[in-house]
Formats: structure tokens, sequence, C-alpha cells
């Protein structure tokens, strides 16, 4: 009588291994957005923020309850985007408001607006029609309108807000992120996080505390 072949468990390949490691045993099996160390003193965290980036982690970030002197050029990160778009903003704005004033006092053509609108050269006392010297007090308000209001939308998007949710407020102890503690969030995405190798290394720069953090 033929015995029936043992059955051979098939192996795991590295990336199953990763993604494995981002589940959070439990029912329902959640899935992982993170480790959250947490620092007792500016010190500690400017120390442990330079040692998480020369360990090549992407997808991490620091919590502060106030600005850390030096933090950002500690994590690495490079300087924003966001004056190139204010200032793109603001000459939007120098533009509109130098082609606004130009179409409604020197010019006679139509143009369509939602409805015929037409330009009217408007004559007083035989000065010029195109006038700068007239022109940039508008100009000059429309810029300043423009870069501010394109600063706080740029603001947001850059920073993929508002978010009215996010992993780390179901942690009792990040609510102290406000108070007299400062944490770091690495992210399970990042292609450097391995959960047994990422909780070693946060206990190894002091850290208080590290805890998991579920989607």
């Amino acid at each position: 009588m033929n015995e029936p072949a043992p059955k051979v468990a098939p192996m795991e390949s590295p990336a199953r291994k990763s993604a494995g490691a981002a589940l959070v045993p439990g029912a329902g099996e959640q899935r992982l957005y993170g480790l959250l160390a947490e620092f007792e003193t500016p010190g500690a965290i400017l120390a442990a923020a330079v040692r998480v980036r020369e360990a090549g982690y992407r997808w991490w970030d620091c919590h502060t309850p106030f600005f850390v002197h030096g933090l950002d050029k500690a994590m690495g990160i490079k300087p924003t985007i966001l004056p190139v778009l204010v200032f793109l903003c603001g000459l939007t704005g120098a533009t509109v408001g130098f082609v606004l004033q130009w179409f409604t006092n020197a010019s006679s053509f139509d143009l369509w607006a939602g409805v015929w609108v037409r330009g009217y050269e408007f004559l007083i006392s035989g000065k010029p029609v195109l006038s700068g010297s007239v022109y940039p007090i508008i100009m000059f308000e429309l810029t300043v309108l423009f870069s501010a209001v394109g600063c706080v939308i740029f603001l947001l998007v850059l920073n993929n807000l508002p978010r009215l949710y996010h992993p780390c407020l179901k942690s009792r102890r990040f609510l102290r992120a406000t108070d007299d503690r400062f944490f770091i969030v690495i992210e399970a995405r990042d292609p450097c996080f391995y959960r047994e190798k990422t909780e070693t290394l946060l206990e190894s720069l002091g850290a208080l505390a590290v805890e998991p953090l579920e989607q």
C-alpha cells in the first residue's frame, strides 16, 4: 500500500517575509503602519535622527512638542519647493494685475468672459493710455493676494492636509508629543523596514519605549 507523500512547506520569498513582518498578529491581522519610538530630550532625538538617516530609512518622521534646532538637518530634509511655488503665484498675480488694467483702460476690443466684455480707452488729462507709473499699485495688491492664497493652498497640498486621521493618534503614549516627549516614527512601507531589525535599531538609540502602530 502506497503511503502518501509527505507535504513540503513552500519556501517564503524575502519579499513575502518582509510583507509578513508588516502584519500585527491578532484578530484579522491588522496592517502595521510602523514603529513608534519615544525619547526624553531634544538631544536624544537629534542623535537618533542622525542614526536613522544613516541607516538608509526614507519613510520616517520626527514629532516634537516644539521646534528643535538642527533636527531638519539631522533628518537630511532637503529645502522645500514651496518658495518657488509662492514666487510663481506672485508672478502670476502681477501679470494678471497688469493685463487687467491694460485691457480695461488701454484697449478697445471684445473679450468673452462668460459674457462679452469690451475694454475702454480711458483718457484723463492727456495722460498716456498705457501708463507704467499707475499700474504697479494694482499689480502689487494682486501679487500679495496670489502669493498669500497660493502659499496656504500649496502648504496644505505638500503636507497632505487636512488629514482627519493618523495612526499615531491611536497611541496613548503619543499624547505627550505636545507636552514633553519626542518621537520617531518609521513606516512599514520603507524599503529598509524589517520589524525586528528596525525595532532593535530604535532600542539601541536609547528609546524609552518602542511600540507598533496599526493602520
